[in-house]
């Protein structure tokens, strides 16, 4: 038996769920991960779907994490989910050659250089989800340093990003791994070009559609993946950059997997999480 972790909130708006249950059929269900009554011992692999509100509880959430690594099998492993869960990662990235958007980060405590402060630039949490704490900026550095001293008030560390102007005519793309291999890709529209309108209180409203990615970015995707440590599904984030594609986020821990932009891509995500309960 397959557990596919969700949060309260989210089991009616996962809309991987229903595509997930319907090809597993008897041999998964749906569990919230903060549910006390819940004995995870008695399933074969737990892979966590949409547990989104744990950026506010980043800790209770990989104390439960670890309890259940502890007893069973646990997708994506606890110690990828301990350093994904907070996009510091980047860095380490960066430093390895991979391409990703420059980005600075800014601890509680510490102010940003007023160079960091110019232009149009985005100021979010280092750990967060569904675009939650995420502003952008243009030529106002009073403004971006306000809300880097209120994301330091709420316990968080900052990060600064340029805002890469080309993602309002091309979009985010997103290429999705399920158990190490490439299985498809989607196009999300630019959130942040247009005020934002939210989907209850977990995440932005977003516009998705399927898409081929370029040679360019599935080499640069497989080139991460080919990094990581086995995994039961990965979704790398790129924008279009100033020299080609660029790493905008690494999610392993509970990214929505748009299973509805390929047909066949329920039946491949089934498939690996079936091969984890074995």
């Amino acid at each position: 038996m397959i557990a596919l972790v969700t949060c309260a909130d989210a089991r009616d708006l996962d809309t991987d769920l229903p595509l997930l249950l319907a090809e597993l059929g008897d041999d998964a269900a749906v569990v919230v991960w903060d549910d006390p009554t819940v004995d995870w011992s008695t399933f074969d692999a737990v892979v966590i779907r949409s547990a989104w509100d744990y950026p506010g509880r980043r800790d209770e959430f990989l104390a439960w994490a670890r309890g259940v690594s502890a007893i069973t099998s646990l997708w994506n492993p606890v110690e990828v989910l301990e350093w994904n869960t907070d996009k510091r990662y980047l860095d380490r990235l960066a430093a390895e050659g991979v391409a990703t958007v420059p980005t600075t980060f800014v601890v509680p405590g510490e102010s940003p250089a007023p160079d960091v402060l110019a232009g149009d630039i985005v100021v979010k949490p280092t750990v967060g989800g569904g675009s939650k704490g995420v502003r952008r900026v243009t030529d106002d550095a009073a403004a971006a340093a306000a809300h880097v001293a209120a994301l330091h008030a709420d316990g968080y560390v900052a990060m600064i990003q340029p805002y890469r102007a080309n993602i309002d005519a091309d979009g985010e793309t997103g290429l999705v791994y399920l158990g190490g291999e490439y299985s498809h890709a989607f196009e999300k529209s630019a959130i942040l070009a247009a005020p934002v309108e939210w989907e209850g209180t977990l995440y932005v409203k977003e516009t998705i559609v399927a898409r081929t990615p370029t040679a360019e970015q599935r080499a640069l995707a497989d080139r991460i993946v080919a990094r990581l440590p086995p995994t039961a599904y990965a979704r790398i984030d790129l924008v279009p950059g100033t020299d080609g594609p660029e790493l905008l986020e690494l999610e392993l821990t509970e990214p929505s997997l748009f299973l509805d932009t390929d047909p066949s891509a329920p039946a491949r995500a089934a498939a690996a999480f079936r091969s984890l309960a074995s």
